[in-house]
């Protein structure tokens, strides 16, 4: 199942970078796939380097290409079905940083 997401990856990524022809969707980076046990659904979590209203609207616009995407996307993967995608703003290098800053803050008080 890893190889399955890991190809996934590689895959959706490919398409977002190169073949989405729309000037929203930029500066997206795919860090996590998340595939369901019966291969079904595939959760792709993804970066949009940006202010934030700039990330919703990336956003939507991935979860309106998703058929698109899918489409490329399964002649790559040699399945009797390709997963069905949804598109998550994956928000672990903002939570990973406000937990540094809450650690560097009790660092300097103790000091």
């Amino acid at each position: 199942m890893e190889r399955v997401s890991e190809v996934i990856k590689q895959e959706v990524s490919k398409i977002v970078s190169y073949k989405l022809q729309d000037p929203r969707v930029n500066l997206v980076t795919v860090t996590k796939v998340s595939l369901s046990p019966d291969l079904k659904m595939a959760k792709v979590y993804v970066v949009i380097h940006g202010e934030e209203s700039a990330q919703e609207k990336t956003l939507n616009v991935l979860k309106h290409a998703k058929g698109y995407v899918q489409s490329e996307m399964a002649p790559c993967l040699k399945m009797r079905s390709t997963p069905s995608l949804s598109f998550y703003l994956d928000d672990t290098e903002k939570k990973s940083s406000h937990i540094l800053q809450l650690i560097e803050k009790a660092v300097s008080e103790d000091n």
